[in-house]
């Protein structure tokens, strides 16, 4: 009796690069909710953004690279199932937060408590915003970098590709920002600054943190493949 496992056939296998790239847009999916606590201040500006918006740019690259390198098609699908770790890690937040504490936490670590409590319970408004601006915003990336290469699929030119995806970066990540603000915040303060100031701080970082990036990314992912 032959016991030897058959390797499946190479058209079956995922290429190492998607692989990669998949388990790394999944981490991202997950944390960019919680770095999103936190707002930073842009070098040289007055200008401030919260600190989500570095894994989501990720995301963007990620997508981008993925468009790229083995189509709009996967890359959708992506976007889709990033969905999957979004709503695990809710449901564990949410499991988590209802379990009670131990007491030696109520007792000599309440402090720790308190801050892991306020940075993962979240409202309902921003919990909903959150994913609603993340569909709209990567879907409306891959379609913009698919339309920018046009017909162009066998394109090798890095500066070009550099170029697509800054676009494709700072406009979705405009349309995040309106979408995300207005879902979370309207009607609560006056959102005008908020709003104005996200904008224009995801652009800045949208043209001059995603075109290098996304030129690594691919390189790295037809390396790896």
């Amino acid at each position: 009796m032959d016991t030897q496992t058959e390797t499946p056939p190479a058209s079956t296998l995922m290429p190492r690069g998607l692989f990669v790239f998949s388990l790394l847009y999944g981490g991202m999916a997950v944390l960019a909710g919680f770095l999103a606590f936190k707002q930073v201040q842009l070098p040289f500006t007055d200008l401030a953004v919260e600190a989500g918006i570095f894994a989501f740019l990720i995301l963007v690259v990620v997508s981008s690279t993925i468009s790229q390198v083995y189509g709009d098609a996967v890359a959708r699908k992506l976007v889709w199932w990033g969905f999957l770790p979004l709503a695990v890690s809710a449901a564990l937040i949410f499991l988590v937060l209802s379990l009670p504490a131990s007491p030696e936490m109520l007792e000599f670590r309440a402090s720790d408590l308190a801050a892991f409590e306020t940075v993962l319970s979240q409202t309902p408004r921003i919990m909903a915003a959150g994913p609603a601006a993340y569909l709209v915003s990567l879907l409306l990336n891959v379609w913009l970098f698919s339309r920018l290469r046009g017909k162009a699929e066998g394109e090798t030119s890095t500066l070009g590709l550099m170029i697509r995806g800054g676009i494709a970066s700072a406009l979705s990540q405009a349309i995040d920002s309106v979408i995300f603000v207005t879902l979370a915040f309207y009607g609560e303060f006056d959102i005008t600054n908020l709003l104005i100031g996200q904008v224009i701080a995801k652009v800045v970082l949208s043209l001059v943190l995603v075109p290098p990036l996304i030129a690594l990314f691919v390189r790295l992912a037809r390396k790896l493949d």
